[in-house]
């Protein structure tokens, strides 16, 4: 069994399942390719206004990737490159989703599997998650794109922590440094993100799309900043039904109800 990526939809909540139980959920490389066409799959659909990304079972978000494929697929740099751009394509497709991506973590969250779950735009992590990056203890070597989304989340200081310990930490000291926003009983985990998911879908979905994008260019280098881009999504904002909507529930003291134009 290599795994596989399952995609589901109930209402305006997209999921992207990592399915590999038998192997804490570890990613391999079909999984990878997987990955690309969930992002694509969950963004084609005007009526997800939330995704989740989250792992099969009970005992890992993910711990990884696949290992046991390491040689074959990365036993030099040679190969390793052809691997690498498979997990670049996968991790940019879920990073710039148009739609707000939510880790449920719990468990292992290890590797790879951060990596994945860096790219989401909030991660919620159950009490019994355990976080590393085990690059050091293989001898690996970690790009410097995969470095820089951990640098730009917790800092250098932290950043070099993961790496150079190589070990593992809890939830808490993930909550610490800034690589979660909340952590919950285990037991809470899906009430919480389904909360969550409900209360980011309610809201109005351009003025979320635009300040995801701004959020985004802010992380480029100067140079390759596109604000004109996003002063037009800011401008769509503004000229929506969605805005009129908003400002005469307010009026009102009801809900609004936001249809994404």
């Amino acid at each position: 069994m290599t795994g596989r990526i399952l995609t589901e939809r109930a209402e305006a909540v997209g999921t992207i399942l990592l399915d590999h139980p038998e192997r804490r959920n570890a990613i391999s490389a079909d999984m990878w390719s997987g990955l690309l066409d969930a992002a694509q799959s969950v963004g084609a659909y005007d009526t997800i206004r939330v995704s989740v990304i989250r792992g099969a079972g009970d005992t890992a978000f993910a711990a990884g990737a696949d290992i046991s494929q390491f040689g074959e697929r990365r036993s030099d740099s040679d190969a390793n490159r052809s691997y690498d751009q498979s997990t670049a394509k996968a991790n940019a497709a879920l990073a710039n989703l148009s739609k707000p991506l939510i880790a449920a973590i719990h468990g292992f969250c290890i590797g790879g599997g951060l990596a994945v779950a860096l790219n989401a735009d909030i991660r919620i992590a159950a009490d019994d998650a355990q976080f590393t990056i085990p690059a050091a203890r293989l001898g690996l070597g970690y790009g410097a794109a995969g470095i820089a989304g951990l640098v730009r989340l917790v800092g250098p200081s932290a950043a070099k922590r993961i790496f150079f310990m190589a070990d593992r930490f809890g939830a808490s000291e993930a909550l610490d440094m800034g690589l979660v926003n909340k952590v919950v009983p285990k037991a809470e985990l899906d009430d919480t993100i389904a909360q969550w998911a409900a209360t980011i879908g309610a809201n109005a979905p351009l003025t979320i799309r635009a300040v995801k994008a701004a959020v985004r260019e802010l992380a480029r280098p100067e140079a390759e900043r596109d604000f004109a881009m996003v002063d037009e999504m800011t401008r769509q904002c503004f000229d929506s039904e969605d805005y009129k909507e908003g400002v005469a529930a307010f009026m009102a003291k009801r809900k609004p109800d936001f249809r994404g134009r």
